[in-house]
């Protein structure tokens, strides 16, 4: 992902090591004078507070999957990985047609900066909403060990499938991965996975671990390749 263009100096607000590595949370200021923060794992730039278009995609995509499907759940429930900077989180409690909000955050400091940071301007309402728990766990781990269930996950925990940010995370796009996070879904639940970039072989994996209706949504940026949406149904 190219990193965003500043119009101040960054300056750095909270830097942590965790079990996964670093983390930091950074502030700059943005064109319209207001604070833009940066969450960086491990030297690598996940995501800032600029936009959150494709954040709010990811959701509304599954969420469309869902209502377009022949008798679809009332009030369904989804798994957003992870937390990051809060704008997925927020645009799903938006939506009062969801029901269960679970969000899986393995970064202490990330959940820290939602909970009593600057990034409460963007989650406080929607980590305040009773269908909101916030599950402090490594995504993966949980895929793989949990017997949870939820009409969709939301996955946004790398800049894709063939960029992730820590070693460990690639075990989650492999077959073994994705047949984990089909055992997470509901039968014609769906998985909607974030990417920097397209990836043509994630569909082609996702077909083989035997989702269908798999198809990839573009999210148009700026500037470079856009952002896509890699999205997948778990069959009856």
């Amino acid at each position: 992902m190219v990193w965003p263009s500043s119009d101040s100096a960054p300056r750095t607000l909270d830097r942590r090591e965790g079990p996964y590595g670093e983390v930091v949370l950074r502030e700059r200021g943005g064109p319209d004078g207001r604070s833009v923060h940066e969450i960086i794992a491990n030297g690598c730039f996940l995501m800032d507070t600029s936009d959150g278009r494709s954040e709010r995609l990811l959701i509304d995509a599954a969420r469309r999957v869902l209502a377009d499907l022949p008798d679809p759940p009332r009030a369904p429930s989804v798994l957003i990985g992870g937390l990051g900077a809060g704008f997925s989180l927020a645009h799903a409690a938006a939506d009062r047609s969801w029901g269960r909000i679970a969000v899986a955050e393995r970064e202490r400091a990330i959940i820290d900066w939602h909970v009593s940071g600057p990034l409460a301007a963007i989650s406080a309402g929607a980590l305040a909403d009773p269908r909101t728990v916030i599950l402090h766990t490594d995504l993966v781990t949980y895929v793989h060990n949990s017997s949870d269930t939820y009409d969709a996950l939301c996955l946004d925990i790398d800049n894709g499938p063939d960029w992730t940010v820590t070693e460990d995370n690639g075990s989650l796009y492999s077959p073994a991965g994705l047949a984990a996070c089909a055992s997470r879904l509901n039968p014609r639940g769906v998985l909607a996975v974030w990417s920097a970039r397209p990836s043509g072989d994630f569909e082609e994996s996702l077909r083989n671990a035997g989702f269908s209706g798999v198809r990839t949504e573009e999210v148009h940026v700026a500037r470079g390749v856009p952002d896509v949406v890699h999205l997948a149904v778990r069959p009856a």
